[in-house]
């Protein structure tokens, strides 16, 4: 069976009766009914309902039995048949199930904490293991090991995807869950791991199934609106899935930043932004440099670091520049005439362009002129 997402083995017993010789399992089994016929030859005779020392003893032994990795469906299996086996002289079928029906309820309770526990600790060893995953901790041997017993295989490269939205989640909630499910149905034979982190959606899975993450990015962006999934580099070893998702991150931040509004996001395909924010004093000065006399303008440089990204983001072209803007041909013009009065720089003349568009792209990383620089 599965409890709290870790899946548990179940034994199974022949349905026969107890005169035959016991198997091992059996004989294993027996162990967590110590006391029980002597239980039931009491109580069931006497009616008498169990003493506080038997309902713990009952307890105790159904905690030792979740320890031991025993199935639940056997040992209820065995408490009926011993029930059926050790029925005393003169106790009616009724005094029988009640004593059989407190004493499993209580080896249930035991059996249930003990099993809550172990999934707690299941579950903190995992986390322990993304955390150190995706942040490059912990020694690379034992890593190495423990992936392993997480369905990864270090020998492979691996690409991080990350999922970025309006809320944040953990593996608890809804939607998560729902993308584990569909997402494991899809492709239930491949090395993959689901998780969450800080909030966000995490999909790891071999470097060369990028249909996966594809994949995966499309069941985050139907379910949740204002989705963006990125996609960090294929890269090999424990040390590689920490880069990967770290780029992932970045790909993230880079699309709020500079208002990219793509579905999927590949940082592949933004390198350029974290190589000019690497050098950020070189940026914020050609940024000042560049762009600092517009704040003279007549409401600031917001409105004509608009025009220049608009300007730019259309090659160039005013008619699709001003359509952008819901502007006039002519204003555009006038504001690209301003742009070159007040910075020396023409946006127009080839050779300026790409000073020009650099420095937007910087404004824009720097987050400037909301933020100061």
């Amino acid at each position: 069976m599965t409890v709290g997402g870790f899946r548990m083995i179940e034994e199974t017993y022949p349905n026969t009766p107890r005169t035959r010789p016991a198997s091992a399992a059996e004989a294993t089994t027996e162990a967590f009914l110590d006391g029980f016929r002597e239980i039931l030859a009491d109580a069931a005779v006497t009616g008498r309902r169990l003493t506080r020392d038997e309902i713990e003893s009952r307890r105790h032994l159904g905690a030792r039995a979740a320890e031991a990795g025993h199935g639940w469906r056997a040992l209820v299996r065995a408490h009926l048949a011993a029930g059926r086996a050790g029925r005393p002289a003169g106790a009616d079928a009724d005094s029988v199930l009640a004593v059989v029906e407190q004493a499993v309820d209580a080896f249930a309770d035991g059996y249930e904490r003990a099993q809550r526990h172990v999934v707690r600790r299941e579950e903190a060893a995992r986390r322990e293991f993304i955390d150190d995953l995706l942040h490059g901790r912990g020694d690379p041997g034992q890593l190495a090991s423990r992936c392993e017993r997480f369905g990864l295989r270090l020998s492979r490269t691996h690409s991080v995807a990350v999922a970025g939205g309006p809320e944040g989640y953990d593996e608890s909630d809804p939607v998560p869950r729902q993308v584990a499910d569909e997402l494991f149905a899809r492709f239930e034979n491949r090395r993959i791991l689901f998780t969450t982190k800080d909030g966000r959606m995490v999909c790891i899975a071999p470097g060369d199934q990028d249909d996966v993450l594809t994949w995966f990015g499309k069941l985050v962006h139907a379910r949740v609106e204002g989705s963006q999934v990125a996609v960090g580099r294929s890269r090999p070893g424990a040390v590689g899935i920490g880069h990967s998702y770290e780029e992932a991150l970045n790909a993230l931040d880079v699309a709020q930043r500079m208002g990219f509004d793509d579905p999927l996001l590949r940082a592949a395909d933004l390198l350029v932004f974290p190589v000019l924010a690497r050098d950020r004093p070189a940026l914020v000065d050609l940024v000042r440099h560049t762009l600092g006399p517009l704040e003279g303008a007549r409401g600031g440089a917001q409105p004509l670091i608009d025009t220049l990204t608009a300007y730019f983001d259309s090659g160039c072209v005013a008619t699709v520049a001003a359509r952008e803007l819901s502007l006039s041909v002519r204003a555009l013009t006038y504001r690209l005439a301003r742009i070159h009065a007040l910075t020396g720089t023409d946006p127009t003349d080839p050779g300026d362009r790409y000073t020009l568009q650099t420095a937007v792209i910087g404004a824009r990383l720097l987050a400037w002129p909301t933020r100061p620089l």
